[in-house]
């Protein structure tokens, strides 16, 4: 008994220990992607072509780039349209495929096969697919790479989402609600949505890092935000002529964004280990 209760706390310290970590990386990092473009001296999209690719030093901190623009300014202000991307396409996606799986998963039946095999189709497409058609149609930028990720980004959360439905639709508590009349869409809401929440939470969380990580990416293969506007991934794209010369120029905006997602992903794993012992308490007082 006193090993377990040992145990559970060495748990619960470890846990907070990283979720404090990791949300205190991460406000940090979001204080500089707003305060530095915003206060900082230098513009993002100034260029001056007497300071071109400077080295770090007290008036450039990360150094010039070939146009002699500020490297600090324009990392974090690639960090915050690198940040602004993933949490809108996240909460596009997760609104979108919660309520989607909600309904196909209490549904069942004809319209639960329906409703996934929808899914199931356009998320045969790759996603990078829709990206660059977007891109393509509507030009580069940052609507447009919103739209393009959630175009087929929210189909694994409706999957996740319609999995714990069908699970707690079976609970006792939702028999003895349909027992007393209520309509379907209320206990959707009031009692089943409820009790997914921490599982859809910890799954949101884990779309942030993914969604930066792939418009990184989808930016790095010239496909995602137009200049003069940079996410870190353009930033680091416009670089990759330069790295043997000026190695820095990579160096600083790859670190800002592997911080980032590092935070994002300690914050997600502590959230998601507390759901866990939560669940288990639950499943043991039952």
């Amino acid at each position: 008994m006193l090993r377990r209760i040992r145990q559970h706390w060495k748990n619960y310290i470890g846990n907070s220990r990283m979720a404090f970590i990791g949300c205190t990386i991460l406000g940090i990092w979001i204080v500089l992607a707003v305060a530095v473009p915003l206060f900082g001296p230098w513009s993002y999209s100034e260029q001056n072509a007497e300071i071109r690719n400077q080295g770090a030093s007290l008036l450039h901190w990360f150094g010039t780039d070939r146009f002699g623009r500020d490297l600090f300014t324009r990392v974090w202000y690639g960090a915050g349209i690198s940040l602004a991307v993933g949490i809108f396409s996240t909460l596009i996606n997760g609104i979108i495929g919660v309520l989607y799986g909600a309904v196909s998963g209490y549904a069942g039946g004809r319209t639960d096969m329906a409703l996934m095999r929808i899914a199931d189709i356009i998320y045969a497409i790759p996603s990078m697919l829709y990206v660059i058609l977007i891109t393509l149609v509507m030009g580069a930028g940052v609507g447009s790479m919103i739209l393009g990720l959630c175009v087929a980004g929210w189909i694994s959360m409706a999957r996740i989402a319609r999995g714990e439905i069908i699970k707690l639709k079976e609970t006792e508590y939702a028999y003895a609600a349909r027992m007393e009349g209520i309509s379907p869409l209320r206990i959707l809401l009031k009692h089943l949505l409820p009790n997914a929440a921490g599982t859809i939470v910890v799954n949101m969380i884990f779309l942030v890092p993914q969604a930066i990580f792939t418009e990184a990416f989808l930016s790095f293969l010239g496909v995602g935000i137009a200049a003069p506007a940079a996410s870190l991934g353009t930033i680091i794209q416009e670089a990759r002529s330069q790295m043997m010369l000026y190695p820095y120029q990579m160096i600083f905006p790859l670190i800002v964004l592997c911080v980032m997602l590092l935070a994002l992903n300690m914050a997600g794993t502590a959230v998601e280990q507390r759901v866990g012992q939560h669940s288990g308490k639950g499943t043991g007082n039952r």
